[in-house]
């Protein structure tokens, strides 16, 4: 905060604090209306007959009010409330933030001690652990892969067993924990239009669909020289890249033919995942993992 601010709300606050005590005090007494007639205690205003008085406030009001205006000058010394003012308590939001943080933890460490000496393998059973993970992911996932973890265009799909860079407890670990970005480079004004639109008939016959052979053909070997280093030699794809899998029938930004010429052509830097290791301490990291583990897990 400047030095003017500061000064601004010191004198706003130091302002407000003395004209409230001047009207208490400047009201404490009673006026007298008529100098014959000291014992008249009304403001003269009268309402069919019934006059009002100009009766002083309780002296528990009163002394009420004063202790609010001693409590609110004590607040501001003790508290940040004077601008830049940090308070000779000390206090801090983030100092309270901690200290309540860990409280939490140690009131809920024994009960999460025991999820953490479990293997995920052994949480996708466990209903109490993850209902615990449907909630850490309701607040820090659901707004890109969905409510379900379904996905969208651009974003995976959790429910199903096609991973881009693995869906082993081990492997979805490390993408909650350190993130993912991934990109797909522009291949239009390397390649040309010709090359390109062999290269998506080639992909249409790797994922099964309906192509045409002899552009397919010419596409194998363009495939090969530009395409495989990061999709793989069968176009299977590479986790360790985050290149998805070409002959399947899940596509992340969508699999008809123009969608696959759109994709080659002009490339795509999709959306980076953040990193959630500084975000979710270790039991939430844990339960987590369990939970995006068993949306496409085989109960047998």
């Amino acid at each position: 905060m400047s030095t003017f601010w500061s000064f601004w709300i010191i004198s706003l606050t130091v302002i407000c604090l003395g004209l409230v005590l001047w009207v208490l005090l400047a009201n404490r007494k009673v006026a007298v209306k008529d100098d014959h007639d000291p014992e008249n205690k009304t403001t003269g205003h009268n309402y069919d007959g019934i006059e009002e008085y100009d009766n002083p406030l309780p002296k528990w009001w009163f002394q009420l009010f004063v202790g609010t205006i001693i409590y609110a000058v004590l607040y501001v010394i003790w508290y940040p409330g004077l601008g830049g003012w940090a308070g000779i308590g000390g206090w801090t939001s983030t100092g309270e933030l901690a200290r309540d943080q860990q409280k939490a933890q140690a009131k809920f460490a024994e009960t999460y001690d025991v999820y953490m000496k479990l293997p995920v393998e052994e949480l996708v059973y466990n209903p109490q652990a993850l209902e615990m993970g449907v909630r850490i992911f309701s607040n820090n996932c659901a707004l890109c892969h969905g409510s379900d973890g379904g996905g969208n265009v651009g974003i995976p799909d959790l429910s199903d067993k096609d991973w881009l860079y693995g869906g082993s407890p081990e492997q979805i670990r490390h993408s909650i924990e350190h993130g993912r970005s991934g990109n797909m480079p522009p291949w239009g004004d390397i390649l040309g239009s010709d090359n390109i639109s062999a290269i998506g008939e080639y992909v249409l016959k790797l994922s099964g669909q309906k192509h045409d052979a002899t552009l397919a053909a010419n596409g194998e070997g363009l495939f090969a020289q530009n395409c495989s280093a990061c999709h793989g030699e069968t176009g299977e794809g590479m986790y360790v890249l985050g290149a998805p899998n070409l002959t399947d029938d899940i596509w992340l930004h969508g699999g008809e033919k123009n969608d696959i010429l759109r994709a080659v052509w002009y490339g795509f830097n999709t959306s980076n995942m953040p990193a959630h290791k500084e975000l979710l301490r270790e039991h939430k990291l844990h339960l987590l993992t369990a939970y995006v583990y068993s949306l496409s897990y085989d109960y047998e």
